[in-house]
């Protein structure tokens, strides 16, 4: 942190009595914001989700109180509205409080209902973002959400609603239509129903699609697949959450822009789209 020692006096400070709602990102600490680092370095308590590795902590100040507030699914977790509380009761006790989430604090991520429960207790408070996993974690992948040749619109969806299940809340025969590019939350659980309904409402079965497993750790696995296979295929690799599936034709844009697996020795190819050839024949 020395050397960046002269650009954080010009950052705001993290005051006693205030929450700031930070996102860690998709979990490389290189992809932290200057601000969330500030807080880390300045934060009396940090309450915590999930996703923030060990790796992030590390880099508190001494003497900073971590405080675990994972809600992870199919396990015992904290209530959101417990957290909410909490946040409320750090700060009027007058501690400088570091909200940290995985990825963005308002992507998915909760971060909107802590936020009006500190309005509503009055307790001032900053918006930290951070690199969404749908944004960082496919470019990890080699992945990019939009490419000129494939779409101009992308979509991000949950894959889970409040009680665990597909949201009905969510038209997927629109979303289907809309959007050739599908970035889809905490969707493994329900892969098998979600291609289903995307196969029901007009994608093709053969159409590109890849799960990104612990994007941009140590750990990150990519899975390539189609959409009538990846249900089965999901279950065969034993892939686990938290996890980012990614429906369209950008996935196969991977087998040139898998730029971490080229560090490994993978060959790229220039033209996976095979655009080339065919512009030049017209």
């Amino acid at each position: 942190m020395e050397n960046l020692s002269p650009a954080l006096p010009s950052l705001p400070s993290l005051e006693p009595g205030w929450v700031w709602l930070t996102g860690a990102g998709p979990g490389d600490p290189g992809l932290l914001t200057l601000l969330a680092l500030r807080g880390l370095g300045q934060a009396d308590v940090i309450v915590y989700d999930a996703l923030v590795g060990p790796e992030i902590l590390n880099l508190a100040r001494p003497g900073a109180v971590l405080e675990y507030a994972g809600k992870r699914g199919g396990k015992p977790s904290a209530k959101q509205p417990d957290i909410s509380r909490r946040l409320v009761q750090l700060a009027r006790d007058g501690k400088r409080v570091l909200r940290l989430k995985g990825g963005d604090p308002f992507v998915f991520g909760r971060g909107g209902e802590e936020a009006l429960t500190l309005v509503e207790a009055g307790v001032p408070f900053r918006v930290v973002p951070g690199i969404s996993a749908g944004i960082g974690g496919l470019a990890y992948a080699g992945i990019p959400l939009t490419h000129r040749d494939v779409n101009s619109a992308v979509a991000f969806v949950t894959g889970h609603d409040t009680n665990g299940i597909v949201p009905d809340s969510v038209d997927w025969n629109a979303l289907a239509r809309g959007a050739p590019v599908l970035v889809l939350y905490m969707a493994l659980k329900h892969i098998a129903t979600i291609a289903e309904r995307l196969r029901a409402a007009g994608r093709r079965g053969d159409e590109p699609v890849a799960v990104v497993s612990r994007a941009t750790t140590a750990g990150q696995r990519v899975l390539e697949t189609t959409l009538d296979a990846c249900a089965a295929a999901v279950a065969d690799s034993g892939i686990e959450p938290p996890a980012l599936v990614v429906v369209g034709e950008v996935v196969r844009l991977r087998a040139a822009l898998d730029w971490l697996g080229a560090l490994d020795g993978r060959a790229l190819v220039p033209d996976p789209l095979q655009r080339r050839g065919r512009s030049e024949a017209g």
